[in-house]
């Protein structure tokens, strides 16, 4: 399995890597948005631009991956591994600056902990990789939509974040207990311990 985990430079992990390298940048506008005049409202939507691009570029490499079978067991992990980065940055920096709840921040900081550690001990024990399924790609979307409504928040409607996450912490609760059925199971299936890797896919991942 380590051997399948190296980098190729296929254009989807290229585009992986481009957004890696762009969310520093989005991470910097949203610092600088902070406060309601016009020179902040400015780099508030210059780190929105970032946001979106962002985004985009995900949606994109992973279509490219399967339309042009470029998926690759290093993108399987990388693509997800970087959009951890970039929902965890978006968020942490929105609570920089007062738009975000700490609450939500301190779940997906727990959540994304969980994942890790709980991937990586499958990953180790079993050579198993849990795959993104549609429930985690429903909560990212969810996610997503929610961080993006945080840029056009303003000093009179920031309260209202608390109850746009209501539906993204739902979704990911429901998504991580899910997750964590189907590696169980997916372990328990695996036998012996000189099974070979093992790959889920029920047609709705959007890794590469």
């Amino acid at each position: 399995m380590a051997s399948n985990l190296r980098m190729e430079w296929t254009l989807p992990n290229i585009l992986t890597t481009i957004r890696l390298v762009a969310i520093p940048f989005m991470g910097y506008f949203i610092f600088l948005s902070k406060g309601d005049d016009s020179t902040a409202r400015t780099f508030s939507m210059v780190a929105f631009a970032f946001f979106v691009a962002i985004w985009l570029t995900d949606a994109a490499d992973g279509y490219i991956a399967r339309k042009y079978d470029m998926v690759s067991d290093f993108g399987k992990i990388y693509d997800p591994f970087v959009d951890k980065i970039f929902q965890f940055t978006t968020a942490f920096m929105m609570l920089l600056i007062g738009r975000m709840p700490l609450w939500v921040v301190i779940f997906i900081l727990v959540k994304e902990i969980i994942m890790i550690l709980g991937g990586a001990y499958f990953l180790q024990q079993r050579k198993l990789v849990v795959h993104s399924k549609w429930y985690g790609k429903a909560s990212t979307v969810l996610f997503v939509i929610a961080l993006a409504t945080l840029f056009f928040l303003d000093e009179e409607t920031r309260h209202n974040a608390n109850l746009i996450f209501i539906a993204p912490v739902m979704m990911a609760t429901f998504s991580t207990v899910c997750y964590a059925v189907t590696a169980v199971r997916n372990y328990e299936n695996l036998g012996d311990e000189h099974a070979g890797p093992q790959e889920e896919n029920d047609g709705s991942e959007m890794t590469k």
